[in-house]
């Protein structure tokens, strides 16, 4: 196999897809906008795996850079075949909460992240004619998301651009290049660990809390058998296609799923809270 590259690969889901792309048996390029935690998990990874695997610090807000990320990943791999859009924000609240420079951020890192990271990632694979492209969603993409309204709609930014991009290449002729959407629940990582008590957050807690390697299986899945969307679970995946095809009925039942995610994430909370309290339990998953 030839190169792989992740972004925000230097910790939780990203460090994940780019262990089990080592595994597989491709050159990873892990790529972090903290270089040091990106150096740090290559390190651990081609220890833990024996693959080929090196790092650098990667800015997806930079087109430029994704450019010369996809060209270093191609010179190491010997070619580029795949790329995983993974880095994200997330930010809570109303759209009126949120500051001027909270919107662009996640704009400019969630959406536009993942359109430059495949823009660099085509221009590699299509003289190629070959290549799959990743880019880790989420429901939120699919369906009203209260409490995370700017986050939902750099999300849907994400779905509309993969899934029209993906059209592009099969007006074009293209078969042997794939775009996929990995759309999952409220995920266990970094990006959660400091929202239990945000009320904000809450809608993340409402369904079923996965485990990053719940997603990088999902990851797998699509890489052996590409797929333009996929979503976990797939019940949940269900229940937002549904809210997207009724918005009346979405926005009646947006108060009672608050109420059902405030619910779980306050008893999430307190099952945390009395495991840190109690030395002889062993941490990990909640």
């Amino acid at each position: 196999m030839s190169g792989a590259l992740v972004t925000g690969a230097g910790r939780g889901l990203g460090r994940e897809i780019a262990r089990r792309l080592a595994f597989r048996g491709y050159v990873v390029h892990v790529t972090d906008v903290d270089e040091v935690l990106a150096a740090e998990a290559a390190r651990e990874i081609g220890d833990e795996t024996g693959a080929d695997v090196f790092a650098s610090a990667l800015d997806v807000r930079d087109p430029e850079a994704c450019r010369k990320a996809a060209t270093l990943t191609a010179e190491w791999g010997h070619g580029l075949d795949l790329w995983v859009n993974n880095a994200g924000v997330l930010v809570t609240g109303p759209a009126w909460e949120s500051s001027d420079e909270t919107r662009r951020l996640m704009f400019e890192v969630n959406a536009l992240g993942t359109m430059h990271g495949t823009v660099a990632a085509l221009e590699r694979m299509r003289p190629a004619g070959r290549g799959h492209i990743v880019n880790i969603a989420s429901l939120a993409g699919l369906a009203p998301v209260p409490g995370e309204a700017v986050y939902a709609g750099t999300k849907h930014a994400v779905m509309g651009f993969s899934l029209s991009t993906l059209a592009d290449l099969r007006v074009a002729g293209e078969r042997g290049i794939h775009i996929s959407c990995v759309c999952p629940d409220g995920m266990w990582t970094p990006m959660l660990f400091d929202k239990l008590d945000d009320p904000g957050a809450v809608m993340s807690f409402s369904g079923k809390l996965l485990q990053p390697d719940e997603v990088a299986d999902l990851v797998e899945r699509v890489l052996d058998k590409p797929r333009p969307v996929v979503t976990s679970p797939r019940w949940r995946g269900a229940q937002a296609r549904a809210f997207d095809l009724t918005p009346r009925l979405a926005m009646r039942g947006a108060p009672l799923v608050v109420r059902v995610g405030l619910l779980k994430q306050r008893s999430l909370a307190r099952k945390l809270r009395r495991r840190a309290a109690d030395p002889s339990r062993r941490p990990g998953q909640p």
